[in-house]
């Protein structure tokens, strides 16, 4: 299919709601991506922790 392309770890961060979870896509050095499916829960917790990081 000429529309098909290889994934590889060149791109940004993705987020997708799927379903009732949400799948995190992290590129990762050296090619290739970090799957991660969280719940809502879950995702708030870690966007809580990323901004008490950062602030």
């Amino acid at each position: 299919m000429a529309a098909m392309k290889p994934r590889t770890g060149d791109g940004p961060l993705e987020v997708t709601k799927e379903g009732r979870g949400y799948v995190m896509r992290v590129p990762l050095e050296g090619g290739g991506r970090l799957v991660v499916e969280l719940n809502a829960d879950e995702a708030k917790d870690l966007g809580a922790k990323l901004l008490a990081l950062f602030a």
